[in-house]
């Protein structure tokens, strides 16, 4: 899944949408590109860390996410092993 833009509240309906997808799909690993993604708010946030906290199995590999997002991963999900951050 690639992402672009912002991730906030305008658009947070078609994020969750595409987690939801994403969740569907899931085999494993998933990979989550952000490289053109320029802020996530903390809900957005919020709403990554529940899809991969709900996953069956595997993990959700987050691929150069914007600054922001392992900061507030750090801060409110620090032992979820279920997001691997790739810089």
């Amino acid at each position: 899944m690639r992402a672009r833009g912002e991730i906030s509240a305008l658009t947070r309906p078609s994020w969750e949408q595409a987690l939801s997808e994403l969740a569907r799909r899931h085999a494993g690993v998933s990979y989550v590109e952000l490289s053109d993604v320029t802020f996530v708010d903390v809900a957005g946030v919020t709403a990554l860390a529940v899809t991969a906290g709900n996953l069956p199995d595997g993990r959700v590999v987050v691929e150069n996410p914007p600054p922001q997002l392992p900061r507030v991963l750090e801060m409110f999900w620090p032992g979820l092993d279920r997001i691997e951050v790739a810089l």
